[in-house]
């Protein structure tokens, strides 16, 4: 079985097959179960990437399964109700589900979000990267990039003004940054934007990115109203229009 492999969890044949052809189209490979003993078992016999599990299956409680999983498993996991309750929303949030979808869903926002978790949950799980030992990095290996009068140094997440003053960051504005430093002159779309972000939650229904760009604007821009350094490209996301140097470049 494939390791992009989905676990269907519901009691209802027709929306295991509306969620099977919706995930399939999309790439994922599927397998389905209807209770708690089909979905133990295909856990231990597979390897699930996420499970989406209904919250009433006939007899049984989805959270009760959830809380089983959790204890056995770090697998994402998306909850599927019939109904929007906040009760139940926030107790499979508690027990450890990584998501709460509520019947009737569109098959777009069910891909969503499967994509969001597991974007999530793989940035989460990554192993970190192997860094060199204090004595084995050269004094002069830190990166410093200079745009339009200013100057990042990428590895204190320090942003220096056009008067040599340091300019306030957050860590999500300096990873923004980054990243558009790191792809000058190269158009970004939101989700693309997203993924290099890492661990942000985030739906593509939602605007989060404009407002984040728009907040960086304020703070590198000569006139934030008229942006000249990132630009949108209308439809698509957004573009750093200008040039940038590496030291020792």
């Amino acid at each position: 079985m494939s390791s992009n492999t989905i676990l269907i969890v519901d009691d209802e044949p027709k929306v295991r097959l509306l969620l099977r052809r919706c995930l399939e189209s999309d790439g994922f490979a599927v397998i389905e179960a209807e209770d708690e003993a089909g979905t133990l078992a295909a856990l231990r016999s597979q390897d699930i990437r996420l499970v989406t599990l209904d919250v009433n299956l006939g007899g049984e409680n989805g959270l009760e399964i959830a809380k089983t999983i959790r204890h056995r498993s770090d697998v994402p996991i998306i909850m599927v109700s019939g109904r929007d309750d906040v009760i139940d929303r926030v107790v499979g949030l508690e027990i450890g589900a990584d998501d709460y979808i509520t019947k009737p869903f569109h098959v777009r926002e069910v891909l969503a979000r499967v994509r969001t978790v597991l974007r999530r949950t793989t940035h989460n799980e990554a192993a970190q990267p192997v860094t060199a030992a204090p004595h084995e990095t050269p004094p002069d290996a830190e990166e410093a990039v200079t745009f339009d009068g200013l100057t990042a140094f990428l590895d204190r997440f320090e942003l220096v003004d056009r008067n040599g003053s340091r300019i306030e960051m957050t860590s999500g504005d300096f990873r923004l940054l980054a990243i558009f430093l790191r792809n000058p002159k190269r158009m970004l779309s939101r989700d693309r934007i997203m993924d290099l972000l890492h661990g942000v939650e985030w739906s593509p229904l939602d605007r989060s990115i404009d407002n984040h760009v728009a907040k960086l604007r304020k703070k590198i821009e000569r006139d934030p109203a008229t942006p000249v350094l990132i630009k949108t490209v209308r439809g698509i996301g957004y573009m750093f229009a200008t040039d940038v140097k590496r030291s020792g470049t």
